[in-house]
């Protein structure tokens, strides 16, 4: 029996990252819900890359604010609403058409395992306040309205027989069902967050229902916490503990308290010194967004890259699906899916339990990219880069031969005082990112 917390700060700051978190390296978000139906934003700016203010919020490229993107009153989302639905259509009015006829949980927990993910975590309540489960605290959700299904229950079912750990996300901090002021910077994330008590104990009362029913391996909670109970805050994390003996929690706590810090985009920060997470949609968007199509998503040698350079600083990637409103993950976000899980079934060894390596990371002027991870005291290698056919790389901070992880690859090492240079004979553009094995050189 593991360690039993009590509700007090001190207790649960006792916590430890679980091993298998430290071990998994990949997950899949899910963002699926009423705005799927809509799917429509702008494709303008990754998160990060411009400020969170008034043209962030009224140009906003997540298809899943839709709610607040038609709420602000202008900008390229509500002009879209206008015409194409009118302006007495609301928001609600999409939760008959989201049927998720289609919808095959054991299809997607399959897809999701062939990608090499070792985790899911879905969104069980956006900040639109649908809950993607049967709550005991509202009829706003899922088995009742729309898709009629228990899609928290069925899709860890599914998850959990794929042999994949089940994580839940949920928005701790917004629901506009109780409170929908607009927001147009991101100070009003939290100034315009409900304010009274029943929303604080509404949310604490769910998540403590999501813990319960489902048993998350990971609870990802959202914006923050209502600021009416943060002192009750130490006893929820203290009874998921106890639930949940190797659960994991995100950042996002108002600051008090996280396993794991988060990136999003290019927001956030992230150390090589604590563990922490990426998060991004395939394109712009976490929710599906019919203006992104197979040419506007990450390409795959992109998306490879951003796998192995998080995984060598320490970091696990969690990469997000936007599924349609009838259930089927769009084919451009699958087949991303199933490349990069051939490409861990060949190059996994130097990425699922590993740790950062003494080396940092080099990027050099002439293109080529060097990533370090360490399992024990072997060193891997993976080089980003390479020129098609044979070439030549002096490769910094290795001084011993290296064996390629891909059968397929051919090379020869040539080591000298002056430390390893390799000559890759074969290399491919399909094989992506190169990796390599230096047994006991850690």
């Amino acid at each position: 029996m593991g360690k039993k917390y009590t509700g007090t700060w001190e207790s649960v700051k006792e916590h430890q990252v679980p091993e298998w978190y430290e071990d998994c390296k990949f997950g899949i978000f899910i963002h699926w819900g009423i705005y799927s139906v809509p799917a429509f934003a702008p494709r303008t700016w990754e998160l990060g890359e411009v400020d969170a203010d008034e043209n962030w919020f009224c140009n906003n490229p997540y298809a899943e604010w839709y709610y607040n993107s038609i709420n602000v009153g202008r900008g390229p989302s509500y002009e879209h609403h206008i015409e194409k639905y009118g302006k007495d259509f609301k928001y609600e009015d999409f939760i008959p058409m989201w049927k998720a006829e289609n919808w095959n949980p054991d299809q997607w927990a399959d897809i999701f395992k062939k990608a090499g993910a070792q985790y899911v975590v879905l969104t069980t309540k956006h900040h639109d306040g649908f809950c993607l489960f049967p709550s005991d605290h509202t009829d706003f959700n899922s088995k009742v309205m729309g898709p009629q299904k228990d899609i928290t229950g069925e899709l860890t079912d599914a998850v959990k027989k794929a042999g994949l750990r089940m994580g839940l996300y949920y928005s701790g901090l917004i629901d506009w069902q109780f409170a929908n002021d607009p927001i147009f910077t991101e100070e009003n994330n939290f100034g315009n967050a409900c304010p009274t008590f029943e929303y604080a104990d509404y949310s604490y009362k769910q998540m403590m229902e999501l813990v319960d029913k489902y048993h998350p391996s990971v609870m990802w909670n959202d914006i923050g916490w209502p600021k009416q109970s943060e002192h009750m805050m130490p006893y929820f994390l203290a009874h998921y503990y106890n639930t949940v003996e190797e659960g994991v929690v995100d950042d996002r706590f108002n600051g008090l308290y996280q396993d794991f810090a988060t990136k999003e985009y290019r927001a956030g920060e992230s150390s090589r010194e604590e563990k922490w997470e990426m998060c991004r949609g395939m394109g712009l968007s976490f929710g599906y967004n019919e203006n992104e199509g197979d040419d506007q998503l990450i390409s795959l040698p992109k998306l490879i890259n951003l796998l192995v350079s998080t995984v060598a600083n320490n970091g696990n990637l969690l990469l997000n699906i936007g599924p349609k409103a009838d259930g089927t993950i769009p084919q451009e976000q699958v087949k991303r899916l199933l490349t990069l899980g051939k490409w861990l079934e060949i190059n996994g060894e130097g990425i699922y339990k590993t740790r950062c390596s003494r080396r940092t990371s080099v990027m050099q002027e002439d293109g080529l990219e060097f990533h370090y991870t360490k399992k024990d005291k072997d060193l891997y290698l993976f080089i980003d880069g390479l020129a098609e056919g044979e070439s030549t790389i002096c490769v910094p901070k290795v001084a011993g031969a290296v064996v390629p992880l891909n059968p397929e690859l051919i090379i020869e090492n040539d080591v000298s005082e002056d430390g390893l240079k390799i000559t890759v004979k074969n290399y491919r553009k399909g094989m992506y990112i190169a990796g390599f094995k230096a047994a006991g050189q850690e």
